[in-house]
């Protein structure tokens, strides 16, 4: 697992830094998932969703909400259970992570799609939510309907493998015209949130 860990670490500092190397080190993430799937929420613990939980919790309630890096569905699940009149989609890499979370039922679609090219229009989500997952940001800017939210958690703070700081993320989204950034903590879990202008 510690190797896990520094692999997913390592390519997320370098994708963060040029999403361009994202090509050459998709398909290593992707076998990683591949492979813990099946133990993925062993891994988690009853704090994983504690700061994304108070990111969205006084937000306006959204109409379609992406899930981006569902993973096993956790957050989505959530996510849809938060905002019951939601359309709530989560798309992952993995398509064993997806079959994990399909196999919970529930009122999410699922799909299989890469996070630095979303199969979806221009402003499409209301809500769009990173979990421990890497951000491609011009992808996030592009789904984020104006006025939207865009909300990024980590799971164990700094200690997270698939980690990015609120400093880059303030950065980076500010680039792309978000605002209105906010930091919030439940600890050892962090979320981030931004609204797009």
């Amino acid at each position: 697992m510690i190797d896990e860990r520094r692999i997913a670490r390592w390519i997320t500092d370098a994708v963060v830094r040029r999403p361009v190397l994202w090509r050459l080190l998709r398909g290593r993430m992707r076998d990683m998932f591949e492979r813990i799937a099946p133990t993925w929420e062993t891994r988690i613990g009853p704090h994983h969703l504690g700061a994304l939980r108070l990111a969205l919790d006084d937000i306006a309630p959204p109409a379609r909400v992406l899930d981006v890096g569902t993973g096993t569905g956790v957050a989505a699940l959530a996510l849809a259970d938060l905002f019951p009149s939601a359309e709530v989609t989560g798309v992952d890499l993995s398509p064993a992570m997806l079959a994990e979370a399909e196999r919970k039922g529930g009122r999410v679609r699922y799909e299989v799609a890469d996070a630095a090219d979303l199969p979806f229009g221009d402003g499409s989500f209301d809500l769009v939510v990173l979990m421990n997952a890497v951000p491609f940001f011009d992808e996030l800017a592009r789904v984020t309907a104006p006025g939207g939210t865009v909300a990024f958690s980590f799971s164990r703070g700094a200690e997270t493998p698939i980690y990015v700081g609120d400093e880059r993320l303030r950065a980076e989204l500010g680039r792309r015209g978000f605002t209105d950034f906010a930091a919030f903590a439940a600890d050892p879990a962090t979320a981030f949130r931004a609204r797009k202008r």
